[in-house]
Parts: structure tokens; C-alpha cells; sequence
């Protein structure tokens, strides 16, 4: 089963919500998902963005494809990088 972090869309017409979800990446946009990572909000100024830093970890190490927006948000949070020392340090030290 491929599993991608990517965007649900919520909220109403013309006034999106975003939920950062795991998700078979067979299933609907606003389909069946596995968990809930955080959200996203672009209509805040500025952009509102809660991730659990856990949950995306845990999801990224096990494979997870975040889709190319998710992957900006995690950027703009730092959680990529952390996720990329920590594989580096597995790495390093087998």
C-alpha cells in the first residue's frame, strides 16, 4: 500500500481548510484516510500551519510521499530537516 501525506480539503465555498492526512494514495481527495497529520489554513494572515512533528516523523519513516505542497509546508516547519538528520545519523552509525 503506497501512502502519501497530502491535503484534504474542508470548510466552504470560497474559504478553504486544508487537513494533512496519510492516505492510500488510492483512495479520494476528500476520501478514506489513515490519520490526521495537522492543518493547514492559507486564508489566516499570515498562513496557519499545525503539524503534529510526531505523527510526521513517524509517517515520513516509514515512507510516506508527502505530495510537492505538503512537502513545502513540512520545509516551512522544519520538520523535514529533522527527518533527514535522523536518517543521516542511522546512517552513521551502522
Amino acid at each position: 500500500m503506497a501512502v502519501k501525506l497530502r491535503l484534504k480539503r474542508m470548510g466552504s465555498k470560497k474559504k478553504p481548510f486544508y487537513r494533512i492526512v496519510a492516505a492510500d494514495s488510492r483512495s479520494p481527495r476528500d476520501g478514506r484516510f489513515i490519520e490526521t497529520v495537522g492543518t493547514y489554513n492559507p486564508i489566516m494572515e499570515p498562513a496557519e500551519i499545525k503539524i503534529n512533528e510526531e505523527v510526521a516523523l513517524k509517517w515520513l519513516s516509514d515512507g510516506a510521499q508527502p505530495t510537492d505542497t505538503v512537502r513545502d509546508l513540512l520545509k516551512s516547519q522544519g520538520i523535514l530537516e529533522k527527518f533527514h538528520n535522523q536518517r543521516m545519523t542511522k546512517k552513521e552509525s551502522k
